[in-house]
């Protein structure tokens, strides 16, 4: 089961213009249950800033500048396409009771079609300003949860079950939003990140460099192999 956590997507500075936009009277705040599928209404409480919305557009934008940018992301990701980020806010008593995300969706304002295979939470509100709220990831071999620093995200598969626990007290205010990778197969996938790490580390401690260059078209052969596109 990929569970992966990927820090300082979003910086102070940055993580205070988006709180600050989510926060404002005008952010456009609905009921979160409109874009749940029929399992998941039955168990969705939380609230959902309209997707269709110029703040939600601009935010989703911003996001997506910043994961370019995350040389984490992109090795342990390997993306095809992402689905424009959503932003959902959880109140006192609000929760998301354990539930699968549906493994084809569509692009909001297109006609394309993107399968989920990797789902992403990135953290808005610091850990301090809520109490309960964790997201819980559960697999047939146990479960593990997260709450992680403001401006940190965790990954993980998208046919895993999962479920965002009662907040307490607080609120929290996460961004989510599903990954189509050019390798479908976690195990596959899994397999590229660790050799391009490997890659990297031996890079940084001037390894033979034919060898290096052997090991890099190794990479490349099997991921030409195992593209999907």
């Amino acid at each position: 089961m990929v569970f992966l956590r990927i820090p300082k997507v979003l910086n102070e500075e940055q993580l205070a213009t988006v709180r600050a936009s989510l926060n404002g009277d005008t952010a456009p705040w609905v009921d979160g249950r409109i874009t749940a599928g029929f399992q998941g209404a039955a168990v969705k409480n939380n609230r959902q800033l309209d997707e269709g919305s110029p703040m939600a557009r601009e935010l989703g934008n911003f996001i997506l500048s910043q994961l370019e940018r995350s040389a984490l992301f992109i090795s342990a990701v390997l993306p095809n396409k992402v689905y424009p980020p959503m932003f959902n806010r959880y109140g006192e008593g609000m929760h998301f009771g354990t539930h699968v995300d549906g493994t084809v969706r569509m692009i909001p304002g297109s006609s394309q079609k993107l399968r989920t295979d990797l789902s992403a939470t990135l953290f808005l509100s610091a850990q301090q300003d809520y109490g309960g709220g964790e997201l819980v990831v559960e697999s047939d071999f146990g479960s593990q949860s997260a709450k992680l620093a403001a401006g940190d995200m965790i990954v993980y598969s998208s046919t895993s079950r999962h479920r965002v626990n009662e907040v307490t007290h607080g609120q929290r205010l996460a961004s989510v939003f599903w990954i189509q990778s050019l390798i479908r197969d976690d195990a596959r996938r899994a397999q590229l990140f660790e050799l391009d790490g490997t890659i990297q580390r031996l890079t940084a401690t001037y390894a033979d460099s034919d060898s290096l260059v052997r090991l890099t078209a190794h990479y490349h052969g099997l991921l030409k192999g195992w593209t999907e596109i």
